[in-house]
């Protein structure tokens, strides 16, 4: 025969039925170019408004915001860079001992041991191979770089002439006789067709 012994019932701890607390727009827009960064993409407002799915009109706010307290800097005209922080920069020396044998001293910080490496000289080479293809990733993340601002900075010049040239259009557009706006592109083909077949 088996004893069966009652427990007590117990209480489940209650579930919060609140929501969660939603992220502030600053950190979700400082959070979006850190990510940007990250990848080696550059920040314009139009992929943070992407990334973050903020108005627009709340990302200019919070860019803005982010500039004024130092944690980015503004490149060009909407376009954004994260703002590095780095403790001070020790003093880096490369000695050549006799032997072919190298020297590394790294020194200088409070509270940081100094660093002395010996390397042979395939361990130098080794290490300069290293430090080489961090150098290329750096100039191609440049070089990246400066085509994105030149394709936007190309774009607004492109946009603002587009903005001319239809201003000029609708200004000349009652001035000009039939032939002078055909010279100009004014009026599309199927005119000059219906003026080639009055003539006829």
């Amino acid at each position: 025969m088996t004893e069966t012994t009652q427990q007590p019932p117990t209480t489940a701890e209650p579930v919060s039925t609140e929501p969660p607390k939603a992220i502030p727009s600053t950190a979700r827009v400082y959070g979006a170019v850190r990510d940007l960064r990250s990848l080696g993409q550059i920040a314009t407002r139009e992929t943070v408004a992407e990334l973050t799915s903020l108005k627009m009109s709340v990302v200019d706010d919070r860019l803005r915001a982010l500039v004024d307290d130092g944690k980015l800097k503004r490149l060009l005209r909407g376009v954004y860079e994260l703002v590095e922080e780095y403790p001070s920069t020790r003093n880096i020396s490369k000695t050549i001992l006799e032997g072919g044998y190298v020297m590394i001293e790294i020194t200088g910080r409070k509270d940081v041991p100094d660093v002395v490496l010996h390397l042979t000289p395939d361990e130098d080479r080794a290490l300069a191979a290293l430090s080489v293809g961090a150098a290329g990733q750096a100039i191609l993340i440049n070089s990246t770089n400066q085509h994105l601002y030149l394709a936007t900075e190309l774009a607004a010049k492109v946009e603002a002439q587009g903005r001319e040239l239809k201003s000029m259009r609708d200004l000349l557009q009652g001035k000009l006789d039939s032939r002078q706006r055909d010279l100009l592109g004014f009026t599309g083909p199927e005119d000059a067709v219906f003026r080639e077949g009055s003539k006829a």
